[in-house]
């Protein structure tokens, strides 16, 4: 754990990116294969799953420090940070053993068939025979909150530099299902043989925000087509099977099982790239419908009836087992387009709809129709260009709509995480019902470090009731929030679900007296949802 907690705390330390690569590559050179293994996994989101509950560490932590509960409960309100406060109060260790990354991890997960006294004789152990900071990173490897603040792209940069390996290349080989225990550090990045997992998916392309498209050029350019408002994925076929992922690397095959049949009329050696959609008759669902379906393991046949879904497909990454990707981009629309007008008219895949552009203000003036068809804006992609990885400028554009905005009073604050663990970050928002204040949206981005660090300043001396790590404040101060959608919900109180909700700026132009109503709420719902 020496030499992981040392790259944890140089990563900490720095917000220079060049400095980031280099001590990452630095660290995936000399650092033992298991261990590179599965720092790759924690930085790709394969973490170990949690094994001991945050409650039974909390108790764990205040024995162990001879603490009495309400005073442990007090230190970890004020550090705000559950693993940097059990590393702060325990005493110091009785012994030193020099454990790897592995052996923790390892440790971690063999917890799950322990009862909790042997739970706790093994945390209590590794505890006491750690260093303050090495406790640290391994409590954060325990409650499953471990970050270090290092982006995919730039860990695959990193892994360039120390292999060799061309970046493009290596953000494919590090996609799919695997984990530490089905691979190897050496099989992971070197072994490229075709075939090896054939539910691989391509690291998605991802687009870069426009305010003014006039800046592109001509409009000729440029392929326009909906922003649809679902989950992004890739459908692959591959080997007389299909697989689902998700843009978060979930295999989500078995939750969308209308896809099965199509195995049967789509080429083999054919990946997709697409947004699933709820879809009945000739339009998209509110994504709440589909919202149903993610949630759910196995999803019933009344589900399957009331939200069913579509891939609605805009790119053809792979064509006859070909990587087709550095194709440009009207040759892979053509390729695509032959291949859905072939497929049977049940079959639930959909060519996403070209918007025919003359000029930049038909653009406009195409945008401006977004929400009423239920989409969220325009995608510009140059009719030139290939099919890259990751979020890069130039080629992929999401012109979205503005959105939807509403004036909230901030009733509770709640401290945030990582480095803004010491601020109040998390918020709850109400709106005026007559004379009361009702609760409807919580928000957590927005705003600046300075701006948080005054809330925070303000929320510590104005608290009026302490609900574990949330606090209750007097309704003073306005915030303008901003959504991109709004729909009817019965999962919320008073009906209404807010799609990304956020702090668009704050109002201290503005009494809480005049903010905005529920009943304002309810219009927007009336004449946007």
């Amino acid at each position: 754990m020496n030499r992981f907690t040392a790259l944890c705390t140089a990563l900490d330390q720095t917000t220079r990116t060049s400095v980031k690569t280099a001590t990452l590559a630095s660290y995936f050179t000399e650092a033992p294969d298991e261990d590179r293994l599965w720092t790759i996994a924690l930085l790709s989101g394969r973490r170990p799953k949690r094994t001991v509950t945050t409650p039974q560490l909390r108790l764990w932590a205040a024995e162990a420090a001879n603490l009495p509960h309400w005073l442990f409960e007090e230190s970890y309100a004020i550090a705000g940070d559950l693993a940097e406060t059990i590393a702060l109060v325990l005493p110091p260790p009785d012994r030193s053993e020099d454990r790897s990354l592995t052996q923790c991890i390892t440790l971690i997960k063999s917890l799950a068939a322990r009862d909790e006294q042997a739970k706790r004789a093994a945390i209590l152990s590794t505890w006491n025979s750690l260093p303050p900071d090495q406790r640290f990173v391994f409590n954060k490897l325990i409650t499953g909150g471990f970050r270090m603040g290092v982006s995919a792209k730039l860990m695959t940069r990193a892994l360039s530099a120390a292999t060799g390996i061309a970046e493009p290349e290596l953000a494919h080989r590090l996609m799919g299902k695997w984990t530490p225990e089905t691979t190897t550090y050496a099989a992971l990045l070197h072994s490229n043989a075709p075939g090896a997992d054939l539910s691989r998916p391509y690291p998605f392309y991802l687009a870069h925000g426009l305010d003014d498209p006039t800046p592109l050029g001509p409009v000729t350019d440029w392929f326009a087509e909906r922003k649809w408002d679902g989950i992004r994925a890739q459908l692959i076929f591959r080997g007389g099977q299909h697989h689902l992922w998700s843009r978060g690397e979930e295999l989500i095959t078995d939750r969308f099982p209308e896809f099965a049949g199509a195995v049967d009329h789509v080429p083999r050696g054919t990946v997709l790239d697409g947004e699933l959609l709820g879809w009945a008759g000739k339009a998209p669902l509110p994504f709440q419908a589909l919202q149903k379906r993610t949630t759910r393991k196995t999803v019933p046949k009344k589900l399957l009836a009331e939200a069913p879904v579509v891939l609605m497909a805009y790119d053809l990454l792979e064509h006859r087992s070909t990587d087709i990707r550095q194709r440009p981009f009207a040759e892979r629309r053509a390729l695509l387009s032959d291949l859905i007008a072939a497929l049977p008219p049940d079959t639930p895949l959909m060519l996403s709809p070209e918007v025919p552009l003359a000029t930049w203000a038909a653009a406009a003036a195409e945008r401006a129709r977004s929400r009423d068809l239920g989409t969220g804006g325009l995608m510009l992609k140059r009719r030139a260009a290939p099919y890259l990885a990751g979020r890069k400028h130039g080629d992929w554009w999401k012109w979205k709509v503005d959105p939807l905005t509403i004036d909230a009073v901030m009733i509770y604050a709640q401290a945030g995480h990582g480095r803004r663990a010491t601020l109040f970050t998390d918020y709850t928002f109400a709106l005026w019902d007559g004379p009361d204040l009702v609760p409807f949206t919580k928000a957590y981005p927005g705003l600046t470090d300075a701006e948080f660090s005054q809330i925070t300043a303000w929320v510590r001396k104005n608290t009026l009731q302490r609900f574990g790590p949330v606090r209750q404040v007097p309704p003073f101060h306005v915030f303008e929030i901003a959504f991109e959608g709004i729909q009817p919900s019965p999962r919320h109180k008073f009906g209404i679900a807010l799609r990304f909700p956020r702090m668009l700026r704050w109002r201290q132009d503005k009494p809480a007296a005049e903010a905005n109503t529920l009943d304002d709420l309810k219009a927007l719902l009336v004449s946007h949802g």
